[in-house]
């Protein structure tokens, strides 16, 4: 395996923590320093068909924001499909899994100056067929960095657990970045999660200050992830929506929630909502609702769908009732996606105005 391309593992103490924001950040950072990067992530778990091929979806994301010039199943060696870890169990062949990951690691790394490794989960995730993602940084011979939640005590005692897996199997974790930090808390945060670490021989590499943006689901993720029915040509599915109001109260109450970055979920027969929501913000094309959601069995009047096909912002139509979909756009997973161009950015400017990449350089140096 190639053995002297310099690269990094992040890692993290659960998942959603933000690995895949740390490495899309990191990956325009480091360019200044190493232009061509590369990227693997050996053992993914959400993944799209692309081709014949299960490709990670943050495999996807990172190679159309930075254009890796790699194939997409180097990057993305080990799928983790429904049934596999029944087949490990069932007949081992985790030396064919090995060679696949290091096979896949020497490809990425041809001719890249720094190659960025993404785990899956907690340090312990994968062990029940043998890969968990301490022994897969191991194999890689690469240093990481563990991603926590915004805190003191949980995320340190969380860091910890995962130390010792890391040590156990003998890699060297240079630090740790805490995300998701309020930022009326930054300073508070960075100076005792500091103390707290440095007790465990860890180094604080960074703290990023929570951003709702990041959090917030596009219409596109809700109308995909949901299955939805559109009801209406806009073209509006990067409206983000900040804030979700289910249309079970009167029209006259109605009225104070119908601004910018709201989700109205209603039923589907409430056509004075509808109604209302059409009156009050008809043409106001950025300064209007995210878009509505219509919940049940009942389609709007004939009238009503005209009205519908003029909205500026989308309107969908979901068969289960309003307080389903509400806690199933509640609990959504939200990713950031290729045409998230403005989360992107934003990404890329909180890691490097809050993250110490000399140190990191240094480190992996």
């Amino acid at each position: 395996m190639n053995a002297t391309t310099p690269r990094l593992y992040i890692a993290a103490t659960r998942q959603n923590e933000g690995k895949t924001t740390t490495s899309l950040g990191l990956a325009s950072v480091l360019q200044k320093f190493h232009p061509r990067i590369g990227y693997i992530k050996p053992v993914g778990q959400r993944f799209v068909n692309v081709d014949a091929d299960k490709i990670d979806e943050d495999i996807i994301l990172m190679d159309r924001v930075y254009h890796l010039q790699c194939p997409l199943v180097d990057m993305s060696p080990i799928a983790i499909e429904p049934d596999f870890t029944r087949k490990y169990l069932q007949s081992a062949n985790y030396d064919a899994l090995v060679k696949k990951i290091l096979k896949a690691f020497d490809r990425v790394a041809w001719e890249k100056d720094f190659v960025l490794c993404e785990g899956s989960g907690h340090a312990g995730v994968g062990s029940v067929f043998d890969l968990s993602n301490a022994r897969v940084a191991k194999l890689l011979e690469a240093k990481v960095i563990i991603v926590s939640q915004g805190g003191i005590g949980k995320p340190i005692d969380e860091v910890c657990v995962n130390q010792a897996l890391f040590e156990k199997e003998g890699v060297e974790i240079i630090g740790v970045i805490l995300n998701k930090v309020l930022p009326e808390k930054l300073d508070y945060i960075a100076e005792f999660a500091r103390k707290g670490l440095k007790r465990q021989g860890l180094e604080l590499l960074g703290v990023l200050p929570h951003q709702q943006v990041l959090s917030s689901p596009t219409l596109e993720v809700i109308h995909e992830e949901l299955r939805l029915t559109p009801l209406n040509q806009s073209r509006q599915y990067l409206n983000l929506v900040e804030e979700v109001v289910v249309g079970a109260m009167s029209v006259r109450e109605a009225l104070n929630y119908f601004k910018k970055g709201v989700l109205v979920i209603t039923p589907a027969d409430r056509e004075d909502i509808i109604l209302a929501a059409a009156t009050t913000l008809f043409g106001q094309s950025t300064d209007g609702l995210a878009g509505i959601i219509l919940t049940g069995s009942q389609q709007p009047s004939p009238s009503v769908k005209r009205v519908i096909e003029a909205l500026p912002f989308p309107v969908l139509l979901a068969a289960e009732e309003s307080y389903r979909v509400a806690s199933k756009v509640h609990d959504l997973t939200v990713k950031t996606r290729p045409s998230d161009a403005g989360k992107i950015a934003l990404i890329r400017d909180l890691i490097g105005r809050h993250v110490d990449l000399p140190r990191i350089l240094k480190a992996v140096a």
